[in-house]
């Protein structure tokens, strides 16, 4: 094989095939209680083949539908990383029998998307079913904001008294004092003059009574 696998996948791209003549491809991950990655965590994926002399692409489909190329692995276990290295700080692969394993070594939302392994067999692409690898998706609740209103029952007979009002009544007091004090003394010496008249005209009326007899 001559060339790059990235140029070899551009080359044979209008030839591509989902399980063509028996070549059935699995891509699923590692762990099946897996449903989604977690941010800055392991994410183990494999690709089940029907064949093991045919090595396997891995490629990622972002979230914008742009595909990256991430690795092929031989069918002699070799990886060849972006840019025809042999090792990646992001990514980890390995072949173990009909399983080719491809590791992201922490999660970002940056390796969201779809995520396919392709077998190259006769100068034809033979993809899996796309495998969607996305994070939880967090579902914020927004309360709507609700206006409290503090309501204080008023004793309807009480009223605020104004400064002004309070001072008037004050003087108004003070006044009726000044004016019903003297009136009220005046009435009760007439009342006492009133009653002292009385008697003294019954005391004069028993004499004159006892001198005529």
């Amino acid at each position: 094989m001559t060339g790059s696998p990235a140029r070899l996948l551009l080359l044979t791209l209008g030839l591509c095939e989902y399980g063509h003549r028996g070549y059935q491809m699995t891509a699923s991950f590692h762990n099946s209680r897996t449903t989604h990655p977690q941010v800055r965590q392991r994410l183990e994926l494999k690709c089940l083949t029907t064949r093991e002399d045919s090595g396997v692409f891995w490629i990622h489909q972002d979230k914008g539908g742009t595909l990256h190329f991430i690795v092929f692995i031989s069918s002699l276990a070799r990886n060849n990383f972006e840019g025809n290295t042999g090792t990646s700080t992001r990514f980890e692969a390995k072949k173990d029998g009909k399983f080719y394993q491809l590791v992201v070594k922490s999660f970002t939302p940056e390796d969201e998307g779809n995520y396919f392994c392709i077998m190259n067999i006769n100068r034809a692409l033979y993809f899996s079913p796309p495998l969607p690898v996305f994070l939880p998706v967090t579902t914020t609740t927004t309360a709507a904001p609700t206006t409290q209103h503090s309501t204080t029952e008023k004793d309807p007979c009480l009223k605020t008294l104004d400064p002004e009002t309070s001072k008037e009544k004050d003087l108004s007091f003070l006044c009726d004092i000044f004016i019903w004090v003297p009136l009220a003394g005046t009435c009760l010496l007439l009342f006492i003059a009133l009653v002292v008249t009385i008697v003294l005209c019954q005391q004069t009326r028993r004499r004159r009574c006892r001198c005529r007899r």
